[in-house]
C-alpha cells in the first residue's frame, strides 16, 4: 500500500485494452493495461510487440469495393463510438467483397488476420488475405457465423465482445512472399455461398481490421493512415530486497498464456543469471516449470502439463532449504528434498522475463504474489 513493491512499467507506445464496461479503451504509453476480457475481475496485459499492416483500420471508404457499397458512422462500435461501417450488398450477381490495402508478406512467416463484425440482415462472412492480382497465396478461408458465434476453416477463430459484435481472427502462413497482399472481407449469403445476387438491403457491420506477424491473436491496434507499432509490455522491480526472504519463501501466480505456442515466458524473483527462481510458460505444450538456480548451480527442476494453459490457473513455488515444492491449483505436484537457496538478502528483484530480459513473460495475471516464509501445505 505504500508503493515499495509496485512495479515500474515500460511501453513506449499507446495501446488497448478492454475495460471494465466491455469496450475497447486507449490506453497511455507506460500505463499497465488492466484488462476486463471474458468480464469479472480484471488482468494485467502483458504483450509483444506487433504492427498493425492496415493501415486504416476504421475508415473503410479508402478500400476498394466490389458489388458492395458501404455506410459510415453506421452504428455503435465495440469501442463505444458511433462509428462502425455498414457493408451493404448491391443487386449485382458475383461475389460481395471489400478488398484493403496493400502490404509485403513473407512466405512461411505466420500472419493474423482480424476485423470485428456484427451481423445485421446478412449472418455470414468470409475473411482471407488474397494477391493484389487476386491469387491466393496460401491464405486459407475463415468463415465465420455471426448469429452463433462460429468459425469454421483452417486457423479460423471468433472471440465474443458483446452487443453482438464478434472479432475474427484468421491465423495462416502464405506459401508465397509478395508485395501485394491485402485483406478481404467477403459477404455471403445464408446459404453460405459467395457468389449469389444481393439485396441493397442486406448488410453486416465491420470495425477495426488489423493484420500483424504472429502466431496468435493480441490486442487491437488502431491506425488512421499509416502503420502502427505497439511495443511490448515490459515490467520489472528493482530494489525490494528488503521484502523477499533470500532463504526461504513462496512465488505465488494466478495467470494464463496469450497462446500456448511452444515459446519460453517467465517471471521470476532474482539477483542475477546465477541466482534466481523462474516460474516458466515452457516450451512444451501446456507445461508449468518451477526452476531455482543459486550460485549458478540448479537445486530444483521440476514440470507439469496441465490440461490447457490459455485458461487462468494458479502456480506456487515454495523454496527453502532441502524443501521445494511445486503446486498447480492447490496440489502438489512435485517436490524435491534436497538443494540450497540464497544468501539472505541475496534476491532483490521481480520481472516478467529470465532476469536478464530474455524470455519475456507474455500473458494475463490476476494475482502475483512472493511470501517471506515457505508457507506449510
Amino acid at each position: 500500500s505504500d508503493g515499495a513493491a509496485d512495479m515500474d512499467v515500460t511501453r513506449a507506445t499507446d495501446a488497448t485494452r478492454v475495460d471494465e464496461n466491455g469496450l475497447i479503451a486507449d490506453v497511455l504509453s507506460n500505463v499497465p493495461r488492466i484488462d476486463y476480457t471474458g468480464g469479472g475481475c480484471p488482468h494485467i496485459l502483458a504483450e509483444p510487440q506487433r504492427t498493425n499492416l492496415v493501415t486504416y483500420s476504421e475508415d473503410y471508404t479508402v478500400y476498394s469495393l466490389t458489388r458492395i457499397t458501404i455506410t459510415s458512422s453506421y452504428g455503435t462500435s465495440p469501442n463505444g463510438g458511433q462509428n462502425s461501417t455498414a457493408i451493404f450488398n448491391t443487386t449485382e450477381t458475383g461475389g460481395h467483397n471489400l478488398n484493403g490495402n496493400y502490404f509485403s508478406v513473407t512466405s512461411g512467416t505466420s500472419y493474423v488476420n482480424s476485423v470485428f463484425a456484427k451481423a445485421g440482415t446478412i449472418t455470414k462472412m468470409k475473411l482471407r488475405l488474397f494477391s493484389g492480382g487476386g491469387t491466393l497465396i496460401g491464405f486459407n478461408d475463415g468463415v465465420f457465423d455471426l448469429t452463433n458465434g462460429t468459425a469454421t476453416g483452417v486457423g479460423a477463430s471468433i472471440e465474443s465482445y458483446g452487443n453482438g459484435w464478434y472479432r475474427c481472427y484468421m491465423v495462416d502462413s502464405p506459401t508465397s512472399s509478395v508485395s501485394n497482399a491485402r485483406f478481404n472481407i467477403g459477404l455471403l449469403n445464408a446459404d453460405g455461398d459467395s457468389n449469389y445476387t444481393g439485396l441493397i438491403t442486406d448488410y453486416i457491420e465491420v470495425f477495426g481490421s488489423e493484420v500483424s506477424v504472429g502466431s496468435y491473436a493480441t490486442s487491437y491496434i488502431p491506425t488512421s493512415g499509416s502503420t502502427v507499432t505497439r511495443n511490448q509490455d515490459i515490467f520489472t522491480r528493482d530494489g525490494i530486497g528488503s521484502l523477499i526472504n533470500s532463504t526461504e519463501g513462496v512465488l505465488f501466480v494466478e495467470m494464463a498464456a496469450l497462446s500456448d505456442d511452444g515459446t519460453n515466458r517467465r517471471i521470476s524473483i532474482a539477483k542475477d543469471g546465477n541466482n534466481k527462481i523462474n516460474m516458466v510458460l515452457s516450451t512444451s505444450s501446456n507445461t508449468v516449470q518451477a526452476i531455482v538456480i543459486s550460485l549458478g548451480s540448479v537445486q530444483f527442476n521440476a514440470s507439469y502439463a496441465i490440461s490447457d494453459t490459455t485458461l487462468f490457473f494458479k502456480v506456487a513455488i515454495k523454496y527453502k532449504e532441502n524443501d521445494f515444492a511445486l503446486w498447480i491449483n492447490g496440489v502438489e505436484v512435485a517436490t524435491d528434498t534436497s538443494g540450497n537457496t540464497f544468501t539472505s538478502g541475496e534476491l532483490n528483484k521481480l520481472v516478467f522475463d529470465n532476469s536478464d530480459g530474455n524470455n519475456p513473460f507474455y500473458g494475463k495475471v490476476k494475482q502475483l504474489q512472493v511470501y517471506d516464509t515457505a508457507l506449510t501445505d
